[in-house]
């Protein structure tokens, strides 16, 4: 309940480099919006030589294998540059 909680009222997610909390913050919002359970927010991860690895295996394997849609990719945005971040969040809030 809380993570549902944590993710319906956001207006966005910057997700930082972190450990296997923030991974489960992370898909916990993915799946969120994906299944349409929260209205669609922008998220975006910062960092992309640490997330790297994990798009790709989500592109090279769970894709592949047809676990999850290439759609489901676009969910979120990857950045280094934190205007961009800022810009992706605010851009959301205002439509």
């Amino acid at each position: 309940v809380r993570k549902t909680m944590f993710v319906k009222y956001a207006q966005g997610f910057v997700v930082l480099p972190g450990g296997l909390g923030t991974l489960d913050e992370l898909f916990e919002a993915l799946t969120l919006v994906q299944t349409g359970k929260v209205t669609r927010f922008p998220i975006v991860l910062f960092g992309t030589a640490y997330w790297g690895g994990l798009i790709d295996w989500l592109r090279d394997t769970v894709v592949a294998q047809g676990k999850a849609s290439e759609k489901d990719l676009l969910l979120f945005h990857v950045t280094d540059d934190v205007d961009e971040a800022v810009t992706l969040v605010t851009k959301e809030v205002g439509r």
